[in-house]
């Protein structure tokens, strides 16, 4: 039975290692039961799972999702992390712990190993600082996933699910849905943190699309003409995409594909949605007689 979850727990864990908290890893250790069901209700893992876990911590999720999976392999990239992990995790035979940075793990190599080849459920706790390389780096990488669940900051999980028109919608925004469909599950207070977070945080799942969305013949031209139409969201969607250093299109070439869409030479990139970004890379592709 998990014995992780509660602030006594996991103090005690921590002073019994002497384990010093890592800034640099931004290590923020969940001491909320209520908040960790609603992780792994949300998540959906049954008996029949193989979950990735990102940064275990000291266990204390882990515990929750070796009840309910399979079998769970969790990567953790602080090594002093480590022996507390063979801890508390001692118990659990379904549980592999790797110590290393989850954007160098051959995960689909992983998956074809443990799993068949099959789907995975990815839950994380992941630092702040690399959400957005760690979920990108699953979806572009074409690893068999079927859902991650993650906590972020609340104002990550905001802009995954906001559309056109809000200030929080992004290259972000178009790049999750374009692979999944966010759900937002929970908002998440500092207070259920040791050590507090200085921002609030949100457990949110993203669940995998079985076909994407939309129909684009390249999709990396796309999310290029995406970053450069954000990356000076207050330019006209024509400056954007003319200055940026990425691409080499024209404001003519530009406002005629715009045209055909319908839409107004000084439309802003955050007046457009999928739909329209994938439109607008395939009638840009065609006028810069891109091939494929």
């Amino acid at each position: 039975m998990a014995t992780l979850g509660n602030p006594q727990e996991t103090i005690a864990v921590l002073q019994r290692y002497g384990f010093n908290i890592q800034k640099k890893y931004g290590q923020n250790f969940l001491i909320d039961t209520h908040v960790l069901d609603k992780i792994i209700d949300a998540a959906d893992i049954g008996p029949e799972d193989f979950v990735l876990e990102i940064g275990p911590g000291i266990g204390t999720m882990t515990q929750y999702l070796a009840e309910s999976a399979r079998e769970v392999v969790a990567v953790e990239i602080d090594r002093h992390l480590i022996p507390i992990l063979e801890d508390t995790l001692s118990a659990y035979k379904n549980v592999t712990i790797i110590n290393d940075d989850i954007l160098k793990v051959d995960i689909s190599k992983l998956v074809e190993e443990r799993n068949e080849g099959r789907p995975v459920k990815v839950v994380a706790n992941l630092p702040y600082y690399i959400t957005t390389p760690i979920i990108m780096g699953l979806f572009e990488s074409n690893v068999p996933l079927s859902s991650i669940t993650i906590m972020v900051q609340k104002e990550v999980a905001q802009r995954m699910q906001t559309g056109p028109g809000s200030k929080d919608y992004g290259a972000l925004s178009l790049a999750v849905q374009y692979y999944a469909e966010p759900c937002l599950i929970a908002n998440v207070p500092p207070n259920c943190f040791i050590p507090r977070p200085t921002v609030g945080s949100a457990v949110i799942r993203l669940t995998r699309h079985e076909k994407n969305p939309v129909e684009v013949k390249d999709p990396i031209f796309m999310f290029q003409l995406i970053r450069a139409s954000f990356n000076q969201r207050r330019k006209t969607l024509q400056n954007g995409l003319h200055n940026s250093s990425e691409l080499q299109i024209s404001k003519e070439k530009v406002v005629e594909a715009l045209e055909q869409m319908g839409l107004p030479a000084t439309v802003r990139g955050e007046k457009l949605d999928l739909v329209q970004f994938a439109q607008l890379a395939d009638l840009l592709s065609e006028t810069m007689n891109i091939e494929y």
